[in-house]
């Protein structure tokens, strides 16, 4: 059984930094990319950053040059959030391309919020 479980979110002021972590657990075999979704009140879920086994990287236009998507390990990666605006509010999603030996699937964590408030 395969986990994906985030933290490191919260509630920070406009200007604020927050990281957030993704680390995933269970039988697994290797995992390729791996990414960042948000999804606010009312919008659909959109795609923050990725990060590839190789280390390429992308990111949403509207986080460029804010956010900083990294892989610590195989299994957990991180995003940093720096100057954070009331717009970035949202739950935030770990994904991962995961090959547990059987299948290869999508999983997805179970989310975690960021409050971007004065």
């Amino acid at each position: 059984q395969v986990q994906l479980v985030e933290s490191g979110g919260g509630l920070v002021q406009p200007g604020g930094s927050l990281r957030l972590s993704c680390a995933a657990s269970g039988s697994i075999f290797s995992i390729y990319t791996m990414r960042w979704y948000r999804q606010a009140p009312g919008n659909q879920r959109e795609l923050v950053a990725a990060i590839t086994t190789s280390g390429r990287t992308n990111y949403a236009d509207s986080v460029k040059g804010r956010f900083t998507i990294s892989r610590v390990n195989a299994k957990t990666v991180y995003l940093q959030m720096n100057s954070l605006k009331p717009e970035d509010t949202a739950v935030y999603y770990c994904n991962a391309q995961i090959n547990t030996g059987a299948i290869i699937g999508d999983y997805w964590g179970q989310g975690t919020q960021v409050t971007v408030s004065s």
